[in-house]
């Protein structure tokens, strides 16, 4: 294969220049073909590199632009091999799906015995490809609001092409024993009730009745808070992404219970008031771990006297988490600026030493947002004529087809999980 190949995805370079490709290094560039002679070593999986395969067979990959593949890996650990298929450095082989291709790597991640794809000689030299989290991406409230904006108000257009009628950006709920089974056959018809629910499960987990003042924290396009109005309760709606509350004010309107939920454009650390029920849904990712603590202070002293809590957030075992809090992932740079998956077990330390919260986990949902992640994935694809209309581009589409490939195979793996927890006073 040569570096020049005219069929193959080329970015345009004014428009991703952090995709240019990297000033070519031979050390690192051998260190990485290293790397990746290691890894494959017994890894289920095959690289097709330079007209030699390695790994143990299974879902397969073709490098097309070898010199630019291994210069990205040898420049940066945590973004390289993300950024390479952004580029078209590398494709699935045809026939294998992505998500099916990264089911291997991130297996080794998330077994115990086989996490570290390097032997810990090579470990001890990560530090030289690993970059470390930029300071622009605070959690302070002007950081907060610039990058929230930056993933939700992409495009209200763009996400209602993939999401289910309800616009529900995060896990649904299917309640079958094995949600991963028949991923190839997951259908967008079933998605829009497993999202209802998922809405249904927490409003009943938090108690929320005709009357219940409820207080919806990163509320999305207001799903669960017209949910939670047509039980007849009164909804505080509060966002951060400026385009995602006007959409939410607008689908509220249309589902006719205005009087009864009002959006607000509004920090959750500026919110006042007291509610019988606090909810917050796949928005605790977006804290940040400085302000973990002051989230969590934020719910309590927002309950009312009897008052519950229920969070629903993506979460990653906690040495997981610990070994890398600190490293520049690729989702970070190019999804979810900021961002930071916690474990149940910092969130249980987070509550017992900074508040007077006692922590319940209702339920898991690691395996339902795979099969979430499979349909919205397979619907993007199927609407990507309707998204490029709205002025995206072939690389964004293949970042967000990574991105939710990516995501799927971290649950599907246990790498990652998604959990209810249910929050009162102690």
């Amino acid at each position: 294969m040569t570096d020049l190949m005219p069929a193959v995805h080329q970015p345009v370079a004014e428009t991703w220049p952090t995709l240019a490709r990297p000033r070519s290094n031979p050390v690192r560039r051998v260190g990485a073909l290293a790397a990746i002679r290691l890894i494959a070593k017994d890894l289920p999986a095959t690289i097709n590199l330079d007209n030699k395969s390695y790994g143990l067979g299974g879902p397969a990959m073709r490098v097309h632009r070898s010199a630019a593949f291994l210069d990205r890996l040898g420049q940066d650990a945590g973004s390289g091999f993300g950024e390479a298929y952004l580029a078209g450095d590398w494709d699935p082989e045809p026939g294998t799906d992505l998500a099916d291709l990264l089911v291997p790597f991130a297996e080794r991640f998330s077994n115990e015995e086989t996490r570290h794809l390097l032997p810990k000689w090579a470990q001890s030299l990560r530090w030289l490809v690993t970059r470390t989290q930029p300071g622009d991406q605070e959690n302070d409230r002007a950081g907060a609001r610039e990058n929230v904006s930056r993933h939700y108000d992409l495009s209200n257009a763009m996400f209602s092409e993939f999401l289910d009628p309800t616009l529900t950006y995060s896990a649904a709920y299917f309640g079958s024993p094995d949600p991963t089974a028949g991923l190839g056959e997951a259908s967008y018809d079933e998605l829009n009730q497993a999202q209802l629910n998922k809405l249904d499960a927490i409003l009943d987990a938090a108690g929320v009745q005709s009357g219940s003042r409820v207080l919806d924290i990163g509320c999305g396009w207001a799903s669960l808070a017209i949910r939670a109005a047509q039980r007849g309760a009164w909804v505080t709606a509060i966002t951060i992404a400026s385009q995602q509350a006007l959409l939410a004010q607008r689908r509220i309107a249309d589902a006719g219970v205005s009087d009864r939920v009002q959006v607000a454009l509004r920090d959750y650390r500026d919110q006042i008031g007291e509610f019988d029920a606090v909810l917050s849904v796949e928005m605790i990712e977006a804290v940040g771990e400085r302000y973990w603590p002051v989230y969590f202070d934020a719910i309590e002293r927002r309950l009312a006297p009897g008052g519950v809590a229920v969070v629903q957030a993506i979460v990653m075992p906690h040495e997981r988490m610990l070994a890398t809090r600190n490293t520049f992932t690729w989702v970070q740079k190019y999804i979810f600026p900021g961002g930071l998956i916690p474990s149940v077990k910092v969130i249980e330390d987070v509550t017992r030493e900074h508040t007077g919260l006692q922590t319940e986990v209702l339920r898991h949902l690691g395996a339902d947002y795979a099969r979430t992640l499979r349909i919205w994935r397979n619907r993007f694809t199927d609407q990507w004529p309707a998204i490029a209309d709205l002025g995206f581009d072939g690389t964004f589409r293949r970042m967000w087809e990574f991105y939710l490939a990516y995501s799927e195979a971290g649950f599907r793996t246990n790498y990652l999980d998604d959990v209810q927890l249910r929050f009162t006073r102690r």
